[in-house]
């Protein structure tokens, strides 16, 4: 199923959509079904609603409970009973279908007027009689009230064959060389003939008369003559006993009321189209006029599209279920087209699933209220000035942010940074001008533009591999992080700072392991031990490792810790007022640190002592401050575990219980 929206009209296409090949198994059709989604989602409102090639004509019987169709090839017929949502029979025939009609309530009553001049009627059980008309025909009508069946072709005579009596009778003699159509009304029996010359004519069946014609080419623009040919009326239909429809070959249609020669209303399909189909509303005041690319549903009174619906097939005929909103077409294709618009009826009683259907859609379409939305965070908010909408309707608060409308946003983007529609433009032409333009010295380089240093790392360590990996400089997953310039590392966040000790700490461990590779010696058999790099570095070694990473984090914390605290002091200018002169001292006392020499700070710390030589030369002793020694450790550590000695408690007065010996 297929939803579309035209004019803020929504369609439901239900015949849109795959469909499984009839020669498939049970049990393929059931995994297809379970790998495809289309063929999941799909709506099959009526089963096997198709042809073998092309269908020519749909009708729906009187009581509303079948669905008949005509298609090739070969000529068949096909009945769909409607409470079963399958099909009833199907029946071949000997030639193409131009015409039928449905003459009882149901199905088992029909006629066909076939392309090679026969006439055939049908019965439930299958065909009952067949007969020959004198001329081609192309429409037929029933007409209740004298039994009359009347066929219109290629030629000036209207045939009449009488059901109640069997036989043919005095044709009526029109003044058209060819009648294209006919249509009867329900209400007073009139019967009207649309001509090749493009005139209508009414006749009485009850006088077996003429009553009138109307002359519907006349109406038409001069634009639409082209060499010197007349508009052909194509379709017929009435509304009401007073109210009839007229289509031409030129894609007019003309809204007439039988009492005059003038039409109501024109209505112009502009594709030059012959209209094949016309149908009234009955609750409401719309007409549907289909030609072969367009079904178009407008008001009668001033002429307004309502909705159209277009297909990449051509239509043959249309049948409207009266007092709903669905529509059937028969097509230039195998599967028959099926829509339901909502806004004009509801579901047909056999199908009103389609009702919950759509109302699901519906409301599932609902959940995307935010498509015009855009979600900013609350710091953004107040970056453009639009802090004190919270709590009005503009804004809509969702998770940890809010939902406001992409015009007010872009207003407001732009009036709190004016300029970066002109920095963007700049960029963009920037690089443009840098990719016409190539530099003129030309340096082997195959590292990217962007994230240069980690496509360098990745490069060396695929090349320090023995077997050769994808690379990722390559990989479509990945090739956007060196292409985009959004994916950038920004060696100045603060997350990447607290992790580059750690990341120049492995690539210091990656570059020792490769060393060994590098000078390419061999190895004896007491260097094949697989633990031995484990207890490479000893334990000092390790721990010192640790503690400078360990320094170099927290030196890090520190830094950022301070960032934010001058940055709100910025921000507060008063608080910045009391805390300026501090800074200041501290800068200038490490500042004048600085600056001083080597014997000037020794002299402050007093850890110094300068002596004065006979020659005048000076001499300065001093003690550098170094780690702790191994003897002060191993001191510490003995008085550590004498103090823990007397606080734990002992267990040596504790006996062992012997166990008995059981052998």
């Amino acid at each position: 199923m297929q939803v579309f929206e035209i004019d803020n009209v929504k369609i439901y296409n239900l015949s849109a959509g795959k469909s499984l090949p009839d020669w498939l198994s049970e049990r393929k059709k059931h995994a297809l079904l379970k790998k495809n989604v289309d063929l999941r989602r799909r709506v099959e409102l009526i089963q096997e609603f198709d042809m073998p090639g092309v269908s020519t004509s749909l009708r729906a019987s009187k009581d509303g409970q079948y669905i008949m169709a005509t298609g090739i090839y070969k000529p068949r017929i096909k009945c769909f009973d409607v409470n079963n949502l399958s099909l009833k029979f199907e029946r071949c025939l000997d030639s193409e279908v131009v015409a039928f009609e449905i003459l009882s309530d149901d199905y088992t009553k029909i006629v066909f007027l076939q392309c090679d001049r026969y006439v055939e009627f049908h019965v439930g059980h299958g065909r009952h009689y067949r007969l020959r008309v004198p001329r081609f025909g192309r429409d037929i009508v029933y007409h209740k009230p004298s039994c009359d069946l009347f066929v219109v072709g290629a030629s000036s005579e209207v045939y009449r064959l009488n059901l109640e009596l069997g036989q043919f009778l005095a044709p009526f003699s029109t003044k058209a060389s060819e009648i294209n159509v006919c249509a009867v009304n329900e209400e007073h029996g009139l019967l009207i003939l649309g001509t090749e010359s493009g005139h209508v004519e009414a006749w009485d069946p009850r006088t077996k008369s003429r009553q009138g014609i109307l002359d519907c080419a006349l109406h038409c623009t001069e634009s639409e003559y082209r060499n010197n040919n007349i508009p052909a009326i194509s379709a017929l239909k009435f509304d009401g006993p007073l109210k009839m429809g007229v289509g031409t070959t030129t894609g007019h249609v003309l809204l007439y009321d039988i009492r005059s020669s003038k039409p109501l209303l024109i209505k112009d399909h502009m594709n030059e189209i012959p209209i094949k189909k016309l149908e009234f509303h009955k609750q409401m005041d719309f007409v549907y006029s289909m030609d072969a690319t367009v079904l178009k549903i407008w008001n009668k009174n001033t002429g307004k599209q309502y909705t159209s619906i277009e297909s990449s097939v051509d239509f043959n005929d249309l049948c409207v279920i009266p007092n709903t909103g669905l529509n059937m077409m028969a097509v230039e294709d195998q599967k028959m087209q099926i829509y339901y618009i909502p806004s004009l009826g509801p579901a047909p009683k056999w199908c009103a699933f389609l009702d919950n259907l759509t109302e699901e859609l519906e409301s599932s379409a609902s959940q995307t209220v935010y498509d015009d939305y855009k979600f900013i965070t609350k710091q953004e908010l107040e970056s453009l000035g639009l802090d004190h909408l919270l709590g009005t309707n503009l804004l809509r608060a969702y998770m940890h942010g809010f939902f406001v409308d992409v015009r007010l946003y872009k207003r407001a983007k732009s009036i709190a940074d004016p300029f970066a529609f002109e920095e963007y433009k700049k960029r963009k032409i920037r690089e443009k001008i840098q990719q016409d333009r190539p530099s003129r010295l030309k340096i082997e380089d195959n590292l990217p533009k962007v994230n240069r240093d980690l496509a360098s790392r990745i490069m060396d360590s695929e090349g320090r591999k023995k077997k050769q990996t994808n690379n990722l400089l390559k990989d479509d997953r990945f090739k956007a992080m060196f292409e985009n310039p959004d994916f950038e590392v920004d060696k100045n966040a603060d997350e990447y700072r607290l992790l580059n000790p750690v990341l120049s700490r492995l690539d210091k461990d990656q570059t020792k392991k490769s060393e060994p590779e590098s000078l390419e010696v061999t190895q004896d058999k007491e260097d094949e031990d697989s633990d031995r790099e484990l207890y490479s570095l000893t334990d000092d070694e390790t721990s010192d490792e640790d503690r400078s990473w360990v320094k170099d984090v927290k030196k890090q914390h520190k830094m950022i810790r301070w960032q934010k605290e001058n940055q709100s002091e910025s921000d507060d200018p008063e608080s910045a007022k009391q805390k300026t002169p501090r800074a200041a001292n501290i800068v200038k006392s490490i500042n004048r640190i600085s600056k001083a020499s080597l014997g000037e700070r020794l002299s402050k710390e007093g850890a110094s002592t300068i002596v004065t030589g006979t020659g005048g030369n000076r001499e300065m002793k001093f003690a550098m401050r170094g780690k702790k020694s191994e003897v002060d450790k191993f001191k510490k550590n003995k008085k550590h575990f004498e103090e823990r000695k007397q606080i734990v408690r002992r267990t040596g007065f504790l006996l062992k219980k012997k166990m008995p010996k059981m052998f």
